[in-house]
């Protein structure tokens, strides 16, 4: 597929990066001619110093023969017009990063399709959707639901705790003759394996399990982990995670948002009615004991700083806060933070990334989860007629090493995936899969 990014910092790169590993054909345009010198030493990516809002520069990027526009600047206007006249000019398809939530409504995406922008990714709503989940999941480090929570992926942090430590899947399966989950993954010592029959499970891993809903109370207590009860939250930064994440909650949590800038504050203040805003700086330890640090279930840190969101959690964990929620935008930070005990972390770019990806994709897939502290990714993929995973038993499916398949949704109706199942035509499957293998995955389900 041939892709144009329009971007002007990390999450068109990464974006980009992404997409390369996964064949298809990069131009990035930017506006800033020594970064993309950069980007140019560095990788074989096709770059353009250029405003994308401009007709020539949209041109000498090829637009009228290319499948897919991305727009990921951070001012949305500016991707908006960007994917306006990139149909005008011939691209297929365009989608623009917003800030606006209001242009998620049904009717206002009508219009904007009608101006020629098909898709919308919005990472600050789904960063506060994510977070929402998290503290409804309060046991998981990361959750992501599938075909409406039919089929859920849970990252379990092993402690000692754990029931399952140094017992391998094969004993685990032979105590319980009966499980609604399934490992797909497990990260251990900053590498992903995919876990077979006789390997074991060990301290400290993290693995990433396939889950129905009536699973989720005994992979909980197998991974000795408890549920905590979540009323009081404290929330650092008052950008549009902070705001969209307390607007959410308000009404059924107790809220406390801390944030530095005054003019913030008043109209955080305006803006929320049930939530208290307080004018400060989170990293001071007296400021958090002051507004009652000890009494709080939750601490997420979502300002535009990552090393004050890890800094700050790591305080809140140290003052007794058992839930802890990081916005973590450098992807190296990421293995260090959950390595110290942040208990998740959330990133934009991964959040974006995962939103776009599916639309390069040949099969038809419905979501795409990219995982935070590990490159890779878990999909929901729709089975075409006749496409190969409907011709033969799961376990006699050529899947590429680096994937494995995790669970199936049949109408109303969710399965663990095992090796005498046959998936049929327009199943919604669960596949894990490291970028290396999902190319050879797509053609599967093609």
């Amino acid at each position: 597929m041939d892709i144009i990014i329009a971007g002007d910092g990390e999450v068109g790169f990464y974006v980009a990066k992404l997409l390369r590993d996964e064949n298809h054909n990069i131009t990035i345009v930017d506006p800033r001619e020594e970064l993309l010198k950069m980007v140019e030493s560095q990788t074989d990516l096709l770059t353009i110093t250029g405003d994308s809002t401009s007709i020539s520069v949209l041109n000498r990027a090829r637009v009228r023969k290319a499948d897919l526009l991305i727009a990921v600047l951070h001012e949305e206007e500016t991707n908006l017009l960007t994917c306006i006249l990139g149909k005008k000019l011939g691209v297929r398809r365009t989608i623009a990063r917003i800030n606006n939530t209001e242009y998620l409504e049904p009717e206002n995406r009508e219009i904007l399709k009608q101006l020629g922008i098909d898709e919308l990714v919005c990472p600050e709503r789904i960063a506060a959707d994510e977070i929402i989940d998290l503290l409804k999941q309060t046991a998981a480090t990361e959750i992501f639901n599938f075909s409406q929570g039919r089929l859920s992926l849970f990252l379990i942090k092993l402690d000692e705790h754990a029931l399952v430590i140094n017992k391998t899947l094969n004993e685990i399966a032979s105590e319980y003759s009966h499980l609604d989950f399934r490992a797909v993954a497990v990260h251990r010592n900053g590498k992903t394996l995919i876990p077979r029959g006789n390997d074991r499970f060990l301290l400290n891993d993290l693995a990433y399990v396939i889950t129905k809903p009536d699973g989720i109370a005994q992979l909980l207590k197998l991974g000795g982990k408890q549920r905590i009860d979540i009323r009081n939250i404290m929330i650092v930064g008052g950008g549009r995670i902070g705001r969209k994440t307390s607007l959410r909650l308000e009404n059924s949590m107790s809220i406390k948002l801390i944030e530095i800038s005054k003019e913030r504050c008043q109209q955080l203040a305006n803006s929320l009615d049930n939530t208290l805003v307080i004018n400060g700086d989170a990293r001071d330890i007296e400021l958090l004991r002051e507004e009652g640090i000890e009494n709080i279930d939750a601490f997420i840190a979502v300002t535009d700083n990552s090393e004050s969101n890890i800094i700050t959690c790591l305080h809140a964990m140290k003052l007794g806060v058992r839930r802890t929620i990081a916005l973590v935008e450098n992807i190296d930070y990421i293995d260090i933070s959950q390595n110290i005990g942040i208990d998740t972390i959330i990133n934009k770019k991964l959040i974006t990334a995962s939103h776009i990806t599916r639309f390069t994709m040949d099969a038809e897939v419905l979501s795409i989860k990219c995982l935070s502290g590990i490159n890779a990714e878990v999909l929901e993929f729709v089975a075409k007629p006749g496409s190969e995973v409907t011709r033969r038993l799961i376990r006699r499916l050529r899947m590429p090493d680096g994937a494995i398949i995790g669970g199936i949704v049949r109408g109303n109706s969710s399965f663990i995936a095992i090796g005498d199942f046959q998936i049929e035509e327009n199943d919604r499957v669960v596949v894990f899969s490291l970028p290396e293998a999902v190319h050879k995955v797509d053609k599967l389900f093609n």
